[in-house]
């Protein structure tokens, strides 16, 4: 019963993941450094705080630890410094770590990190970190996906 919950789970966080990537594919890298809206969040700089929130979640408050980044912390929220080509793998890897998280683990697990409450109250289990990863990854999707419209006028993007 729980390998199909699993399963399901699975399938609806990486279709979100796919989502993301292919609504932000033939950008070019002035694109996605572009910020559209006034609080000044980029494209690339969305990728990379999904691959910080995949870290965060399924390593750091999952399992209690993470592997140190990369690269220093960086002071302004949602944007980067850093190339496309150096997020974007930053991202497929730590949705990689996640992945293999997930299906080495059993879905009651409980957390050995603690979040600040309320979110922390509910996240009781692995369960609970998959769902809100489908919920953080669906909302900046759509951000995304209206980020997109402007720069470029393409809607109906992501999977088929």
């Amino acid at each position: 019963m729980e390998d199909d919950e699993k399963a399901a789970l699975s399938l609806f966080l990486d279709a979100q993941r796919g989502a993301v990537l292919a609504i932000l594919e033939g950008l070019d890298e002035e694109a996605l450094r572009t910020a559209v809206l006034p609080s000044g969040w980029t494209p690339l700089g969305m990728v990379e705080h999904l691959g910080y929130a995949e870290r965060h979640w399924f390593q750091e408050i999952l399992r209690g630890h993470a592997d140190p980044l990369p690269w220093p912390d960086d002071p302004a929220p949602l944007t980067t410094p850093r190339g496309s080509a150096e997020v974007f793998a930053f991202y497929r890897e730590q949705c990689e770590r996640s992945n293999v998280i997930l299906a080495t683990t059993p879905l009651d697990t409980s957390p050995v990190g603690r979040f600040p409450d309320p979110l922390g109250a509910e996240t009781t289990d692995l369960r609970r970190i998959v769902l809100h990863m489908i919920e953080e990854t669906a909302r900046h999707a759509g951000h995304l996906d209206a980020v997109r419209e402007l720069l470029d006028g393409k809607t109906g993007l992501g999977p088929r």
